[in-house]
């Protein structure tokens, strides 16, 4: 049997979030640990708990790495936690088994853990606990150091309970049973994060945890081997593509392509020190989320075409190579015509049904419906505009999230922009003060997702692809007038050649409108700020994610419809930007993250609200910019297109 301590007290992951003045409260506090005493300190500490949970938690699991660590005094001679292989070795990806037989009493709160590295200490946590309080529980020492990779509950084997599956471990002398063990058996999706992995069985659910078993380390058979290869755009000529891949090898790697062409790729990382927090409160990225990055890689892969297929694969000889891959160039600015996805908020979610710090549900069916997509070769290019991994300081998750959407990254060109969970961090400098990006600041991000910005942490940037330019800002950072971004964007737009590229697309991640009545949805002051200068360069359409669901508007400017569309011959909503008015939003949020409901009313400027995963596909030509919501069932849900033939 096993030993349950009772249950500890523990916050709910619901709470209200604080004010500014509380969260410059927590900073101050931060930055000024001379003025901590055991008086001082709860205030200060309830602040930072609730505020992070309110932004980041989602989950008891969440916190598991800060509850109390208790001891379990099983006298249980028959248990075992073993896992099915021959060998202690792990491919580059794998579903594996983890048993664990000899149980005498099976209990709901037992749950496994995959602990990675192997040597994390999953004893006792011998530091300050003020350090440990963020993400929220306000237990005694000893405390759960390592945050596991991801968690599930034995139970999870729907045998597990009433112990279909027994072992007679005694016999009495008349040959009856005496004493009988249950096992089961879960499976965990394993890919190569380089690092050793040990699975845990744990009693006594996510709030008060103690070890029972371990197994022994499981390494991966080649930890140096590059993976996760995923294509951008470098600039408007569609003559060169960038390649970034990961490795554990920090010597320069290869990507060969056509016939027989290389490049030498760039080599970098990131470590702890460079992720953002406090003296007082060390964020989840520089503390028990870190993950070592291995080394990233990127290449430039010089001498395409334009709209042409090629092949390529990536590493060396030392250190393996990858699949051949082939991918598609996407055409040249001021061609004729575009193919694009874009979505934002996607994320990702374990195919294992594990649970893990943080899961964006509808991420996996709506990845297979924009793979089937591509299969018949009608994207030319995917803009994932802000909210990318949601690792939120879990470095491990990012590479799951690059695994996730490799099947599409490697094929077309995938070009993002930063959102809140990439960057947002109190005392980084981001233009909002939320504890979002759980320390990351928005260095994983730039060293995963590389674009053709002008500089690290300055990630706006320009591209035209076919009939459209691209103008894609961060949200995140300053856009009031003055700022280096707020002059970027308006001399960018003010640029554009309207003959060569008709359409003038505007992107970033928190938007300017929304029917949905969520904290903070909307911000009136970059709405005031930014929105004159898309009305003075003639923006066409505006996309924008950071609320989780699908909506568009009339064409609007402050807050009122200049113009409204008209049913086409097909019945489509059709807006009229040969006689333009201003733009036309629309909010494309719904590609993974928990959806989010619309009120009963909503304001005239809305046109049409869903509330479903999905992703939008868009065609551009020279004349019309098609757009429509596809459902993750790849049903269209919604079509309107813009026009700059007059309609009659």
């Amino acid at each position: 049997m096993h030993f349950i301590p009772s249950k500890l007290h523990c916050f709910t992951s619901m709470e209200k979030p604080f004010s500014p003045l509380i969260i410059f409260f927590i900073i101050f506090i931060s930055d000024f640990p001379h003025l901590y005493s055991p008086y001082r300190l709860h205030p200060s500490i309830t602040a930072s708990t609730l505020v992070h949970r309110t932004h980041t938690a989602v989950s008891d699991f969440h916190v598991i790495n800060r509850r109390t660590l208790f001891q379990c005094p099983d006298p249980n001679p028959f248990l075992q936690i073993n896992v099915s292989k021959s060998s202690t070795l792990l491919s580059n990806e794998e579903f594996v088994a983890v048993i664990v037989s000899g149980v005498l009493v099976p209990m709901a709160t037992d749950w496994i853990a995959m602990i990675s590295p192997s040597h994390s200490n999953i004893g006792s946590c011998l530091g300050s606990k003020s350090f440990y309080v963020q993400t929220g529980d306000l237990s005694d020492l000893p405390l759960l150091c390592h945050y596991p990779v991801k968690a599930k509950y034995v139970s999870s084997d729907p045998t597990y309970l009433s112990c279909e599956k027994k072992d007679c471990r005694k016999y009495n002398k008349n040959g009856k049973c005496e004493i009988r063990t249950c096992s089961a058996s879960v499976i965990f999706h394993v890919i190569n994060i380089r690092t050793d992995i040990e699975f845990v069985f744990f009693a006594g659910g996510f709030h008060t945890p103690c070890v029972l078993k371990t197994t022994l380390p499981f390494k991966f058979s080649n930890p140096n081997a590059p993976l996760y290869g995923h294509l951008s755009s470098i600039d408007s000529s569609a003559t060169s593509m960038r390649l970034t891949w990961i490795s554990g090898d920090k010597k320069p790697q290869q990507v060969i392509y056509g016939n027989g062409k290389s490049q030498i790729s760039q080599v970098t990382t990131f470590s702890q020190d460079d992720m953002c927090g406090s003296t007082f409160i060390p964020s989840p990225a520089q503390d028990f989320g870190w993950h070592d990055p291995g080394y990233v890689h990127t290449a430039i892969i010089t001498g395409l075409q334009p709209s042409t297929i090629f092949n390529y694969k990536y590493g060396s000889d030392a250190v393996g190579w990858s699949d051949e891959i082939e991918f598609r160039t996407p055409p040249a600015g001021g061609s004729d015509e575009l193919k694009f996805l874009v979505f934002g908020d996607m994320g990702k979610a374990p195919l294992d049904a594990a649970i893990e710090h943080y899961i964006q549900p509808g991420s996996l069916s709506v990845v297979k419906a924009m793979v089937e997509e591509m299969r018949n070769g009608s994207v030319d290019s995917i803009f994932h505009i802000g909210d990318i991994s949601y690792a939120t300081g879990f470095l491990v998750e990012w590479e799951y999230f690059l695994h996730l959407i490799t099947p599409l990254a490697s094929k077309v060109s995938y070009m993002t922009a930063i959102g809140n969970h990439e960057r947002d961090y109190a005392g980084s400098g981001s233009r909002y003060v939320t504890p979002d990006s759980g320390g990351e600041c928005g260095v994983p991000y730039e060293t995963y997702f590389p674009m053709p910005t002008a500089a690290k942490d300055k990630p706006w940037f320009a591209i035209e692809q076919g009939s459209v330019h691209f103008t894609v800002i961060s949200t995140e950072h300053d856009w009031t007038q003055n700022s280096e971004q707020y002059k970027w964007m308006t001399k960018d737009m003010e640029s554009v050649d309207r003959s060569k590229t008709p359409w003038l697309i505007f992107a970033g991640h928190r938007p300017m409108y929304s029917s949905y009545n969520g904290l903070i949805t909307v911000d009136s002051t970059f709405r005031n700020v930014v929105e004159p200068v898309l009305l003075a360069n003639k923006v066409d359409q505006v996309l924008f994610g950071h609320v989780h669901n699908y909506e568009r508007t009339c064409s609007i400017f402050k807050s009122e419809c200049w113009a409204m569309p008209r049913k086409d011959e097909n019945g489509t909503d059709t807006y009229d930007n040969g006689n333009y008015k201003a733009p036309v939003h629309a909010i494309v949020g719904m590609a993974g993250y928990g959806l989010e409901k619309f009120p009963s009313f909503a304001a005239g400027w809305s046109m049409k609200r869903i509330s479903e995963y999905g992703y939008v596909k868009a065609h551009a030509t020279r004349d019309n910019l098609m757009l429509q919501f596809v459902n993750s069932t790849r049903t269209v849900m919604d079509s309107f297109r813009i026009t700059k033939s007059k309609i009659l």
